[in-house]
């Protein structure tokens, strides 16, 4: 399998301008290479992937469709390995360098995503496969072209520099265009192949998530799909920095950053849950009761936590003192059937136990509780054709859920 940062950016490059300039003519002269070198350039490339990039004619070099996929990802990577550069440099206070996406290589954007992850050369060194000297030069090289440092040492550990920081974002989404590419590449193999990596919130990994991945596991057989669970704000930084493809789970009012967008798919109605052996369940209480038992709820600033103290506000109430903050779903029903515990579940987190008979719904949430569920992607996300045609499934499978749902909504009536 290849992996993206294992490739020779300048023969990317010279793939990417190959295709975008209609011949080895005029791209060797608009990277100022020979056309024997661009030539050999291209040709590595196509021999590492087993796969030919351009067909040669009489009047040029014309991209295959893979080609054609290929080029269009390793612009939109060099673009962010431009943005990033400059960031850093404009954030330093330095001019602009010209080509700086031509004055850095994959082989230091690896080693600084390694050492960054791992913490210490020693560490990222055992998970390449790479010496420590070879990772420290290359991390000191890639100082040196953008003119800032990246990594400083704090105790035992090795730290990003604020400027790093920066600049890592925007080298993990060119990590994340090249395997898209990559992706796409093997897709024209084999029908259906290719990687999704789906974040998600409890709220919808409870029923819809997996049938739509059953819809899509069935579709295409050759996929593969990586399912991220964390909390929002670890969910949310993957996904701006490419790591993740989407993220499914309730929106955030507002959108708590510019550089993602939202799609509400679907309307969730939080209930109050309890174990069924609870002294209001089967009751229908006044809701100044529901003060006198104990709460575990998420922490603050999470939507459920948010609705919860609204719930109590808009009955003129002050919140209990929350003995618990919780949001791990696992967690919650555990401790709920210890004691009399209650909490705010949607309907389908505690599906599977309301059927056992294990946890029940108490009355008194009401329809303000009501939240947005969807998906949340980048603003300039590319998805590939397999990435497509996932977000097509989880869109058909939430309209189906909601029809579903209103027709069980409705009072049944005689012919």
């Amino acid at each position: 399998m290849n992996e993206p940062l294992d490739f020779n950016l300048r023969h990317l490059d010279a793939v990417a301008a190959a295709a975008r300039l209609g011949g080895i003519s005029a791209a060797s002269q608009a990277l100022n290479l020979s056309q024997p070198a661009l030539t050999q350039a291209i040709a590595k490339t196509e021999a590492r992937l087993d796969q030919s990039l351009f067909d040669r004619q009489p009047g040029g070099a014309v991209p295959t469709e893979a080609g054609r996929r290929l080029a269009f990802r390793i612009e939109r990577a060099l673009g962010y390995l431009t943005r990033g550069g400059q960031s850093v440099r404009r954030g330093a206070r330095l001019p602009p360098l010209p080509h700086i996406e031509r004055r850095v290589t994959l082989g230091q954007l690896r080693a600084l995503i390694a050492v960054d992850e791992a913490g210490s050369f020693a560490l990222a060194a055992m998970r390449t496969g790479l010496s420590q000297p070879a990772l420290h030069r290359a991390a000191r090289d890639l100082e040196q072209q953008l003119g800032v440092p990246l990594l400083m040492r704090q105790g035992r550990t090795v730290q990003p520099t604020p400027a790093a920081g920066r600049f890592l974002r925007f080298a993990r989404l060119a990590r994340a265009e090249l395997q898209a590419g990559l992706d796409e590449i093997a897709a024209l193999r084999s029908t259906g192949a290719g990687r999704i990596v789906v974040g998600t919130m409890p709220l919808a990994r409870a029923v819809l998530l997996p049938q739509a991945l059953a819809r899509f596991a069935r579709t295409y057989p050759a996929a593969s799909v990586e399912v991220v669970e964390a909390p929002y704000l670890e969910l949310l930084a993957r996904l701006r920095e490419g790591e993740m493809d989407l993220l499914v789970g309730a929106m955030r009012d507002p959108v708590p950053v510019g550089d993602v967008v939202q799609e509400p798919l679907y309307t969730d109605d939080p209930v109050i849950v309890a174990r069924a052996g609870h002294p209001l369940a089967g009751t229908d209480p006044p809701f100044a009761a529901l003060e006198g038992y104990p709460w575990v709820i998420a922490a603050a600033g999470t939507p459920t936590r948010q609705r919860w103290e609204q719930m109590f506000a808009d009955h003129g109430l002050t919140p209990p003192r929350l003995r618990v903050e919780c949001g791990s779903v696992l967690v919650i029903r555990g401790l709920m059937l210890e004691d009399d515990w209650l909490t705010l579940m949607a309907r389908d987190q505690f599906l599977f136990e309301r059927r056992a008979g294990l946890l029940v719904e108490i009355p008194g949430a009401g329809i303000a509780l009501r939240r947005r569920i969807g998906l949340t992607m980048r603003g300039d996300w590319h998805p590939t054709a397999l990435q497509a045609a996932f977000v097509e499934t989880f869109r058909v499978t939430c309209a189906d859920w909601t029809s579903a749902k209103a027709m069980a909504d409705q009072p049944f009536r005689y012919a």
